[in-house]
């Protein structure tokens, strides 16, 4: 009997308990004390999560002005690229000589070649600008005023430039006085020729060579040199012509771009 009336107590005291605390939230509520706890109480969590809050800020800024930054650098590339086309177009009317070591010009800046070694001599060269500079995979390098090359890896300070003496370097090129289209390629050797010109077409020694449509880094009208005689016609109608650079890559201590 005892026992019953102790769980009855219990579970009255229970309840009891249970409607007050409803009846308290609801009071305190209607007094704002509990948004006066939780306010307190973020407060106080606040203080700890205050340096995870600043790093996040502080990344989300890096991360905006980086992309701002690129967004930016991506512009002045396609104009630079854009403004090298017209120049090259103006230079073909004009028959100014627009690329040039000349270090006095602002568009043009120049590198030292740190390395050229002897088993690879007419394929690539190393030079002493890289991601720090802008400079990017791809880009043009020259000589004397003419085409000898282009970047083909990029690091933070330095840059490989593949030599159009290479063999693997193969540009579409076009002979300015008759607009007949070829690709140019090296032999690895320091002889570089003109292939896929069709035969009969009164070629000449001494005509002009230059690059053909080939991307924004790379614009037409790049100079390159000019024929050096035939070599060769081909039963598939055909003609090989040498090329004369008109840079000497025998040996050279710095390019421009």
């Amino acid at each position: 009997m005892d026992n019953t009336r102790n769980t009855t107590r219990e579970w009255v005291h229970g309840l009891t308990a249970l409607i007050l605390g409803l009846f308290l939230l609801g009071i305190s509520s209607g007094l704002g004390i509990v948004k006066n706890i939780v306010d307190l109480w973020g407060a106080l969590l606040s203080v700890p999560e205050y340096p995870a809050v600043v790093m996040r800020e502080i990344f989300l800024s890096w991360h905006s002005w980086s992309r701002d930054k690129n967004t930016l650098n991506s512009e002045v590339m396609k104009l630079r690229d854009e403004n090298a086309a017209l120049r090259l177009e103006l230079a073909k009317i004009t028959g100014e000589k627009i690329y040039s070591d000349d270090k006095n010009n602002s568009d043009i800046k120049t590198a030292r070649v740190t390395l050229r070694a002897p088993m690879s001599w007419w394929n690539e060269i190393r030079i002493d600008r890289g991601e720090h500079d802008n400079i990017t995979q791809g880009l043009p390098i020259f000589h004397e005023g003419y085409l000898i090359g282009r970047v083909s890896s990029v690091t933070l300070m330095s840059s490989w430039a593949e030599l159009i003496t290479s063999p693997s370097f193969l540009i579409p090129a076009v002979i300015e006085e008759t607009r007949e289209l070829g690709v140019v390629a090296g032999d690895g050797n320091g002889t570089v020729v003109l292939r896929y010109i069709p035969a009969g077409r009164g070629i000449k020694t001494g005509m002009k060579v230059s690059t053909a449509m080939i991307g924004e880094q790379l614009p037409p009208g790049l100079p390159i040199g000019k024929i050096a005689g035939e070599i060769a016609s081909n039963s598939d109608g055909y003609a090989t012509y040498k090329i004369e650079l008109g840079a000497d890559l025998s040996r050279f201590y710095t390019v421009s771009y």
